[in-house]
């Protein structure tokens, strides 16, 4: 008959196990929701640490209700490697959240918000490296459970010098990565959030990674760049201590366009908007040649995009009042018809004395050149 006394031990015990586990998750979860409804930062915890949370403590409970019963080496073993994981998981998932509500105190929604942008981008890389670390310290501790690993690491550091001279060539682009990652992150030379041109594209610092850089192009395309390009390629940070920027506007006009009423119409035209922000604007005459005379004007805006829609704005309106108010000045072409004076050109060219002919002297000038060549006359004898 057999004795099912040891079962009924185990699951007498792994249940009690389990009910205290479930006991302290329903308790906690009553308490994160309650503080939820005040604080912010309650429900992100709970997003954040819920599952690692509830997997973590319903583990450690199955292994206490099982190591109370049975002595299993193996079974003894599985579980400390899965309270291992899933403990790792947890302290990552913490150290995620308590970044991630410092990173929360910074808004980059501001006019001025380059600290915001600075710290949002050294705390994001912080988080990664904190996991990264989290993972490397998880997994050493796993492989530390194995029995005979120590005999194993005296082998691997026998020949750690050519281990780590492989690794190093096979690794160098990506470890290049990784220290340019962290050069970006901490050098302040891009933001996230920040204005960049690279590779002749406008757009937005999105993402910055250990390894590679993501960048949003105007365009909703994502060019991805590699950690190394930004500290080895020269680029464009529009934004590198305000996001405040002076734009151009340039337009050829014919020479009857009067440059004080366009000063007067440009004033009108930054009265009708509110993408200006009141810094400057300017209108000036920079080139007269070619028939036509170059305007250009120059206005702020508090940031690049705004800007770009400044620029089309006043191009849109100085087009209206052109064709309405001024069209003599709109370019144009001249040309200029002359009668033909062939003839007479080529007469009073001929009236004019060369050098060797026309006058008395210009005679006597090519006589000394032409009389000290003999000149003998061939008689021809009869037959």
């Amino acid at each position: 008959m057999t004795d099912w006394t040891p079962w009924i031990h185990l699951a007498t015990n792994l249940g009690i196990a389990l009910g205290a586990a479930l006991a302290l998750i329903l308790i906690v979860t009553i308490v994160v929701r309650v503080a939820a409804r005040r604080r912010d930062w309650a429900k992100a915890l709970a997003s954040r640490a819920r599952h690692p949370f509830r997997l973590f403590l319903l583990v450690v409970a199955a292994w206490a209700g099982v190591a109370s019963v049975s002595g299993n080496a193996t079974v003894r073993h599985a579980f400390l490697i899965a309270t291992i994981a899933v403990g790792a998981w947890l302290i990552a998932a913490l150290a995620t959240f308590g970044i991630g509500l410092a990173m929360g105190r910074y808004r980059v929604d501001v006019p001025d918000n380059k600290v915001a942008r600075r710290m949002q981008t050294q705390l994001a890389l912080v988080r990664r490296l904190i996991v990264v670390a989290i993972a490397i310290v998880a997994l050493g501790s796993i492989l530390l459970t194995f029995p005979g690993v120590e005999a194993v690491g005296a082998s691997v550091l026998a020949s750690a010098g050519l281990l780590s001279i492989v690794a190093g060539l096979a690794a160098q682009s990506t470890l290049a990565n990784v220290f340019a990652g962290i050069q970006l992150a901490f050098s302040d030379a891009i933001r996230v959030d920040d204005v960049v041109i690279a590779e002749n594209e406008w757009g937005r610092i999105e993402e910055i990674t250990l390894t590679y850089v993501v960048v949003h192009v105007w365009d909703d395309r994502r060019l991805v760049l590699p950690s190394t390009y930004f500290t080895t390629t020269p680029f464009q940070n529009w934004t590198r201590h305000s996001s405040e920027l002076l734009g151009s506007v340039e337009l050829d006009l014919d020479w009857s366009v009067s440059p004080s009423e366009m000063r007067t119409e440009l004033d009108a035209i930054l009265a009708r908007t509110t993408l200006w922000d009141g810094r400057a604007h300017v209108l000036q005459v920079t080139d007269a040649t070619g028939g036509l005379v170059r305007i250009r004007i120059l206005v702020t805006a508090v940031d690049a995009p705004t800007l770009f829609d400044l620029r089309c704005f006043i191009r849109e309106e100085f087009v209206e009042w052109l064709h309405a108010e001024r069209p003599v000045a709109l370019p144009a072409s001249r040309v200029r018809m002359v009668a033909d004076a062939g003839p007479q050109l080529r007469a009073e060219a001929g009236d004019q004395g060369g050098l060797f002919t026309g006058s008395a002297e210009a005679e006597e000038r090519a006589s000394l050149f032409t009389a000290s060549i003999p000149i003998q006359e061939e008689k021809l004898s009869n037959p």
